[in-house]
């Protein structure tokens, strides 16, 4: 019992310490973080226009049929390359041959039929200077022929037609291009007007993009863009600015912009989806710190400053901003350090122990 007493004691101290060693570590492991820190230095920011939209091409044809008529001949398929003035499709021209020749029979019928009417009323009128025939039968044989001749006129309106609805058998490409839509085969009977095929010149790819109307006046033919597809993503095109539509839309407060690639791109194609970033403004030796760095608190933005191993709430006044980067206008200086992504744990006064600098 004896033994016991006397070695409480050196446990109880022993204890102790080691008590007080652990609450010291907790407390300073607290004030302790770990941090990745980024040079405040002066570079270029590019300022931009973030706009989207997708792939346009500027020689696009719809191609409709003229004629009521049914589909004879199928002279292209999707995906083909065409010529300018290539047979796209032709309608069956048996029953159109059949409609001129019943056309120009029946012109013909009416034809000789008005003539023998002219030359009846010519004797007639001959007749009645001679006193042989009366007033009567004068005004018959005028409205006789006068009725022939307009019906005559009218086959030959119809024989025009039906002639021209023979021209009209084939339907061609108007531009060089690929047969993008062909919704017609053969045997197919297609009503006048309807959209059979359409062209499109690969050549020709635009990118058509919404620019918010209040970025619209900072706009301006050739200025340079960065092009992204979500069909290629890992890679960036440039282009130029070519057009600027002035007409800005009433529900979506945007205005269209085309965008001129620099060089062709393979796979690209009508309707894909595309974003573009248009540069309207370069600024030289400008203070810029990471995007992610700057914090915002009752309307005042804030980076985390390390300074002499310790952390410092620094309010900064905020400029011109693109993806990566914030202009910084007041409160830091070239070669301070902050924090590249604060941590909602941060306190003014804590160890900062910096493990990598974004640098390099």
């Amino acid at each position: 019992m004896q033994t016991l007493q006397k070695i409480l004691p050196k446990y109880t101290v022993v204890l102790g310490i080691v008590f007080l060693v652990t609450v010291i570590y907790l407390v300073t492991r607290g004030n302790t973080v770990a941090v990745e820190v980024s040079t405040v230095k002066k570079m270029e920011l590019t300022e931009a226009i973030y706009a989207t939209g997708y792939v346009d091409a500027d020689a696009m044809a719809d191609l409709r049929s003229e004629i009521s008529a049914t589909v004879g001949l199928i002279g292209a398929y999707e995906g083909e390359w065409l010529e300018k003035g290539s047979t796209v499709l032709a309608f069956d021209d048996r029953r159109l041959h059949l409609a001129v020749e019943e056309a120009e029979a029946a012109y013909a019928e009416q034809k000789a039929k008005s003539d023998d009417l002219q030359v009846k009323l010519k004797r007639s009128r001959n007749l009645f200077k001679a006193g042989a025939v009366s007033v009567q039968e004068l005004d018959d044989a005028e409205r006789e022929y006068t009725l022939a001749k307009r019906k005559l006129q009218q086959r030959d309106v119809q024989l025009k037609s039906r002639r021209d609805d023979l021209k009209k058998q084939q339907v061609n490409a108007p531009l060089a291009g690929v047969l993008a839509l062909l919704d017609a085969k053969v045997g197919d009977y297609i009503v006048a007007n309807t959209l059979v095929a359409r062209i499109i010149d690969t050549n020709s790819y635009v990118i058509n993009v919404e620019v918010d109307e209040l970025d619209v006046p900072r706009l301006k033919k050739s200025q340079v863009a960065t092009v992204a597809l979500d069909a290629l993503p890992e890679e960036r095109f440039s282009a130029v600015v070519s057009r600027i539509v002035p007409e800005t839309d009433r529900i979506t407060k945007t205005s269209k912009v085309y965008l001129e690639l620099d060089e062709p791109v393979e796979g690209l194609q009508v309707g894909m989806t595309a974003t573009a970033n248009i540069v309207y403004n370069v600024r030289k030796g400008a203070l810029l710190v990471p995007k992610s760095s700057v914090l915002e608190q009752m309307r005042q933005d804030y980076v985390w400053k390390v300074e002499k191993g310790k952390l410092q709430k620094q309010a900064i006044t905020s400029g011109a901003e693109d993806s990566r980067f914030v202009e910084v206008l007041d409160g830091l200086v070239q070669g301070d350090s902050v924090v590249v992504k604060p941590e909602e744990k941060f306190r003014q006064g804590m160890e900062a122990k910096v493990f990598k600098n974004a640098d390099g």
